[in-house]
């Protein structure tokens, strides 16, 4: 009773951010880099001990509950229960429940807007757990971000990469690359005039990057087949049409997105690893990418092509659509325009628009209100 009650003046506080993806939108399930960078709007959990070997989760932005045993195998998934995968994952590494939770969530991440309020949920309640249980192995942001994809690709079998939840985890803007072995390193920690403007549209998730995903590797498929030495990797955007050669129509916008994509986030990487990048440079490439997404793959919708149109009309050094696509968020690259751009999005029709700015990355710490008030 009395472990129970220091428990209980003990308040857990985790809290995971969204995250933008710069550079390589629906590149890192083909093996290719991205260029990703957290921003400060958050998922926030506030977790208090209880005695009732329940975890009682009380998501304020939905009005909405959740209750279920500390106990809790999750034999038997529901779709995209990432909470309860996550549970799943950790039991695996060590961590196991051993008193029951009250958990306040809320969120800052707007939601179905191709910023990851899921993953930051995901990753924001891993971390909880592991402050809360501990884990028997040593706990650094590249094990969460494994954690995190474990529990919401893995786990689901479903057909993301690991952008989100590494990006998340780890903070700050970082290059992620899978192949020749996964590496995720941090390229910078500062991106002035970086805007969000949520369309309102709900994105897309399961469906269409299922399809583009599959599509991609399909083509990637036949080419090797035609070209034993073939390295999506390594190919180069010029020699595009002799690697089309005997590949289906319908297949090669895939093929050819994912080469203009590969190469367009190549040069923002060269251009972000300068001392002073020029910003001019890199909006140029994210809006050249933003046109891949639109004309190539199509992901984008009308509402969105118009508000890519007024940021750059109001003085946006770049534009592109954000997430998986179909609906969802632009992010804009304004330095020293940022409010005629969040001026011009809200007028144009976005339901908001706001300025951000880079995060460093998921974290969990234990207020002892004890102490604080003795």
């Amino acid at each position: 009773y009395l472990g129970l009650l220091l428990m209980a003046s003990k308040t857990i506080k985790s809290i995971a951010p969204g995250r933008v993806c710069l550079f390589g939108d629906h590149q890192d399930y083909l093996g290719l880099p991205v260029i990703a960078c957290a921003i400060d709007r958050h998922i926030t959990l506030s977790a208090v001990c209880n005695d009732s070997n329940n975890f009682n989760l009380d998501m304020l932005d939905l009005n909405s509950q959740r209750s279920f045993r500390i106990n809790n195998t999750f034999q038997q998934l529901q779709p995209r229960d990432y909470l309860g995968s996550a549970i799943r994952v950790l039991k695996r590494y060590g961590c196991i429940p051993s008193v029951g939770y009250n958990v306040a969530i809320s969120g800052t991440v707007p939601m179905n807007a191709g910023a990851s309020s899921s993953t930051a949920l995901t990753v924001a309640w891993i971390n909880f757990l592991i402050e809360a249980f501990g884990i028997d192995r040593k706990v650094n942001s590249k094990l969460i971000a494994q954690i995190a994809h474990e529990s919401e690709v893995l786990e689901h079998g479903e057909p993301g990469g690991i952008m989100d939840q590494y990006s998340i985890a780890m903070g700050n803007i970082v290059h992620i690359a899978t192949e020749p072995k996964m590496e995720c390193k941090q390229i910078g920690s500062h991106l002035n005039g970086l805007v969000i403007g949520e369309s309102g549209i709900p994105k897309e998730t399961i469906g269409l990057l299922a399809r583009l995903k599959s599509k991609a590797l399909q083509a990637v498929k036949i080419v090797k087949e035609h070209r034993s030495d073939f390295k999506l990797a390594e190919a180069r955007l010029e020699d595009f049409d002799l690697y089309s050669h005997g590949l289906p129509r319908e297949l090669q916008p895939y093929l050819l997105a994912a080469l203009k994509s590969h190469m367009l986030t190549n040069m923002a990487l060269r251009e972000m690893k300068k001392e002073s990048p020029d910003m001019v440079e890199i909006g140029k490439l994210m809006t050249d990418h933003h046109l891949v997404l639109k004309d190539i793959l199509r992901t984008t919708v009308p509402k969105i092509d118009v508000m890519a149109a007024v940021a750059l009309g109001a003085g946006a050094l770049g534009v592109k659509i954000l997430g998986s696509g179909g609906g969802g968020s632009i992010a804009v690259l304004a330095p020293g325009k940022e409010d005629q751009v969040v001026h011009a999005l809200l007028d144009a029709g976005a339901v908001n628009a706001y300025q951000v700015s880079v995060d460093p990355g998921a974290r969990a710490h234990t207020i002892d209100h004890a102490n604080t008030y003795a």
